[in-house]
């Protein structure tokens, strides 16, 4: 999901500096309400660093990554897994990758608002109403997620200086279907092991998992 640098005009890199800066603002807010968001934000900025570098590999005009995006989501919550996408990306940057650090907001809106997408239509509903988790609905919420990262991406290729054929974006987001596949048992494992020790204190401040249940099917 990463747009190299180059490829975006400096204007609108730096439309993208200002939206990235104006959204993590607004939730500003809500993360420092929290003082456990603060230690799930750090914990999702490190696991989705580690996700981000154990798998990546080039497809067509963009990266495949294995980002575990729901895994942090539904483990850690929503403010701060944004904030961790934020925080991940620019680690990987200065530790790994600096020369995407001019591409650091793009890459955030990237991964950010694709994540407010599934947030506010299927996440709030099952985490704060619900609260229950099947395979089906761990599914879809990854579905819809890597659908909009790869939207995003075609979008940031759409703005770009360098002409990218329909046909090498549609092989990128294809290869994203590989990922819809992989994540979700590695998301069911994940809660299933947490809500097993969910009355550990250290958990419960670590981990939003406390108001999840876990569907035996379905």
């Amino acid at each position: 999901m990463h747009i190299e640098p180059g490829i975006i005009a400096q204007a609108k890199v730096m439309a993208a500096n200002l939206g990235a800066v104006g959204l993590l603002t607004t939730y500003a807010k809500d993360l420092i309400k929290h003082p456990a968001d603060l230690v799930r934000m750090l914990l999702a900025a490190v696991f989705f660093s580690l996700f981000m570098q154990s798998f990546h590999v080039q497809v067509g005009p963009s990266e495949l990554h294995f980002v575990g995006a729901m895994v942090i989501y539904l483990t850690l919550g929503f403010i701060p897994t944004l904030f961790g996408f934020a925080l991940g990306l620019l680690l990987q940057g200065v530790l790994f990758e600096p020369l995407d650090l001019p591409h650091l907001a793009v890459n955030s809106l990237s991964l950010i608002l694709p994540l407010i997408a599934v947030h506010y239509t299927l996440g709030r509903k099952l985490r704060e109403q619900d609260g229950v988790i099947t395979w089906k609905n761990i599914l879809k919420l990854d579905a819809m997620y890597y659908s909009g990262v790869t939207a995003m991406v075609g979008f940031w290729l759409a703005m770009s200086n360098v002409a990218t054929p329909l046909s090498a974006w549609a092989t990128f987001a294809a290869s994203y279907l590989v990922i819809v596949a992989c994540e979700p048992p590695l998301t069911y494992a994940a809660l299933r092991l947490l809500k097993r020790h969910e009355g550990n204190k250290i958990v419960e401040i670590c981990f939003a998992v406390k108001p999840l249940k876990l569907a035996i099917s379905g």
